[in-house]
């Protein structure tokens, strides 16, 4: 019998647990980095399928299979997410988040599930292949500095290199069994703008004594808009959006400080590094021209995202081959980020999204929801495109 048969075989026996475990997680979301009973639980998992593993940056964890059919070192690794959003759910589900202001409205715990049922797919096929498969179950995706990173920092491979690795994302508008992907650069990278600013507040009726520092941050947001529309070279996508302005006064006060906060994305590091100094340039000078002073702080975020175009390649053609060439298709660039890039820049790296099947359930939104069908592929597929590989 052949791998893909194999593999879509133990998908269909293993798939109501693998529900299950999505379901479960789901119904106790925690957030990023506090992820103590998801990963508490994620180990039970691996122990029952007699699978070695280690924790790794407090509640991330790796664990690996290594084949036995004959000894080579080749290694490819396949990496999930834990936490969840600091969202409050608004669905009617029967596993309903049970955490107040808490959701996996981002398919976290679909991409831990799919994981946990690749590992034990992958684990009961150890006599058909060579090689090792490191199975990445990370923290914090949604926070800086990232879980990525951290586990990085603690050397999780101890030492090894993976020749892959492998994430995948669940995706709303594909519809369920479907996947796509995009080689090279596909999503941004994210910074984290704070601006701060200050002047003499006083009664709204006697503006000509004080700083009007509404209208100082008012300008300074308008101001902001030319980094995207004038100062970004026009090849380079480029966001820089603001969704948080504070300005804490009353109908007739004028606050002392204004609060601005948003969110810098685009796909070039050079242009990155450049914008950072014209956002805090144009911020200051025209808090300045307007007799208030302006604090900046850029949280530099995630890299930007790219998938080795070899890798993908060859990937997409596995994924042809297990799905079926008329549901694999093409992706646009996203100006989204993803954690996942801090492995991408380290090694050959493919991210790739599976097709939830409901366009109306937003990632990130309280009434996300998938068709649970989507599992069929998120947890066969990885099995697939690891051993296929190693088999190479």
């Amino acid at each position: 019998m052949k791998l893909a048969e194999k593999i879509r075989i133990k998908v269909n026996t293993h798939f109501d647990e693998i529900v299950g475990i999505r379901r479960h997680l789901h119904q106790y979301p925690e957030l990023s980095f506090q992820e103590f009973e998801t990963s508490r639980f994620i180990a039970g998992k691996l122990k029952e399928y007699g699978i070695d593993f280690k924790s790794v940056a407090e509640t991330g964890i790796v664990a690996v299979i290594t084949g036995k059919k004959g000894w080579n070192n080749r290694s490819v690794a396949l990496r999930s997410e834990l936490d969840a959003l600091p969202v409050t759910e608004e669905t009617d589900l029967p596993f309903r988040s049970a955490n107040p202001g808490v959701m996996h409205a981002c398919g976290h715990d679909v991409h831990t599930a799919c994981l946990l049922g690749s590992a034990r797919i992958i684990k009961e096929l150890e006599d058909d292949f060579a090689g090792s498969v490191f199975l990445v179950f990370q923290p914090g995706e949604e926070s800086l500095p990232g879980g990525a990173k951290m586990m990085l920092d603690n050397n999780l491979f101890e030492g090894r290199k993976p020749e892959l690795i492998i994430a995948q994302h669940v995706l709303p508008e594909l519809d369920a069994g479907y996947a796509g992907l995009k080689s090279g650069l596909y999503m941004a990278s994210g910074d984290e703008i704070f601006i701060s600013l200050t002047g003499k507040g006083g009664h709204g009726a006697m503006p000509h004594i004080t700083t009007d520092t509404v209208v100082a941050m008012s300008q300074v947001v308008i101001a902001l808009q030319q980094v995207s529309s004038r100062f970004a070279p026009p090849n380079i996508p480029t966001v820089l959006s603001f969704g948080k302005f504070i300005a804490n006064g009353a109908t007739n006060v004028i606050p002392k400080e204004v609060i601005l906060e948003g969110t810098f994305r685009t796909m070039d590091e050079t242009w990155r590094a450049k914008a950072h100094e014209i956002i805090t340039g144009i911020a200051t000078k025209t808090a300045s021209s307007l007799g208030a002073s302006c604090r900046v702080e850029i949280r530099k975020g995630y890299p930007v995202l790219y998938n080795d175009p070899g890798e993908t390649g060859r990937a997409r053609k596995l994924m042809e081959e297990f799905l079926g060439p008329d549901k694999v298709s093409d992706l646009p660039l996203r100006m989204t980020t993803e954690d996942f890039a801090w492995f991408a820049q380290k090694f050959p790296a493919v991210f790739y999204r599976i097709g939830t099947g409901r366009p109306e359930k937003m990632l990130h939104s309280p009434d996300f929801d998938i068709d649970e069908q989507s599992m069929i592929t998120g947890s066969g597929l990885p099995a697939w495109l690891a051993l296929s590989f190693l088999e190479e």
